[in-house]
C-alpha cells in the first residue's frame, strides 16, 4: 500500500512502469489482468488506470515470478 494519495496515472507513464507497449497494455485489459482505465472529463475521449491497480498488477506479476500467489 502506497503512502501517497491515489493518482490517475496517463498511458504513457503506466507504459513505462510495467515496460510495455500501448498494444500489450490494452490487450492486459482485455483480458482482465490489468483493470480498465477510468474515463476522465465530462467528454470521456481521455481516460487514465489509478496508480494502485497498477501497482497491483505489478505485484501479480512479482508473486507469479516468485512461484505463489499475490
Amino acid at each position: 500500500m502506497s503512502i501517497y494519495p491515489s493518482r490517475i496515472l496517463r498511458l504513457p507513464e503506466v507504459m513505462a512502469r510495467v515496460g510495455l507497449k500501448r498494444d500489450s497494455v490494452y490487450r492486459l485489459v482485455r483480458s482482465r489482468a490489468l483493470a480498465k482505465p477510468l474515463k476522465l472529463g465530462a467528454g470521456g475521449r481521455a481516460s487514465g488506470w489509478k496508480e494502485s491497480d497498477v501497482e497491483e498488477f505489478i505485484a501479480t506479476c512479482v508473486a507469479a515470478r516468485d512461484g505463489g500467489a499475490k
